[in-house]
């Protein structure tokens, strides 16, 4: 049985960077290219009409930046969201959390090697969060000062003290195999703790663990 190929819509208002990642992921025989435009209104309309497994989303944009196109693409109580995978500069733009928050599944830099965007786009179409590790602590941490805790705090946090552990890791940008390492136990064992605080939490993916996370005040 065949498996028919992603399909990726790819908005960025440069044309030099867009032209780049469609080549780069029609080149993939398991990716296809559904789309480009250069503006995030476009991206919304253009999303209705060709129904992109993922959207490349830039956040920087004329007419409708990315963070508003996210939020009416994939935040909350959009009937049928589409996942979207912000590619940003890291030292340019400051709402890559706000972007987050609208409902991206994940962000990775412009400067990243084709190989990890590429893995990014596949592992966004399977329903997986993607945080690039490199980043996250200084890209979230920088701007958690503006996130405004939940009264009550920690002691409300339905998860057991090793839950609320592997949560404060997630939260500071550590990847599986680094969680395993750090608490001396198995990545499986990891991604088992990941699922039920997922679940207790009634969290849709690692991204909004994060952002769960800074909001508790658990990471500082």
């Amino acid at each position: 049985m065949t498996v028919p190929p992603i399909r990726v819509l790819v908005c960025d208002d440069q044309m030099l960077i867009r032209t780049g990642l469609v080549t780069i992921i029609d080149a993939q025989p398991d990716l296809e290219v559904a789309g480009e435009c250069g503006d995030g209104r476009a991206a919304v309309d253009l999303a209705e009409k060709v129904r992109p497994d993922v959207v490349v989303m830039d956040v920087r944009m004329p007419v409708l930046d990315g963070i508003e196109a996210t939020r009416l693409l994939a935040g909350a109580g959009v009937p049928d969201p589409v996942k979207v995978l912000v590619v940003t500069t890291f030292n340019l733009d400051e709402y890559v959390y706000e972007a987050l928050r609208a409902g991206a599944s994940g962000f990775l830099l412009k400067d990243a090697p084709p190989d990890r965007l590429l893995h990014g786009i596949r592992t966004v179409a399977m329903g997986a969060a993607l945080l690039d590790p490199d980043v996250t602590r200084q890209l979230v941490g920088r701007y958690a000062a503006r996130i405004r805790p939940a009264e009550g705090g920690p002691r409300d946090i339905p998860l057991t003290p090793r839950e609320l552990e592997v949560l404060r890791l997630i939260a500071e940008g550590l990847s599986n195999s680094e969680i395993a390492a750090s608490l001396v136990i198995s990545q499986e064992t990891v991604k088992t703790f990941v699922s039920r605080i997922l679940s207790k939490l009634h969290l849709r993916d690692r991204v909004q663990a994060v952002v769960y996370a800074y909001r508790q005040g658990l990471v500082t």
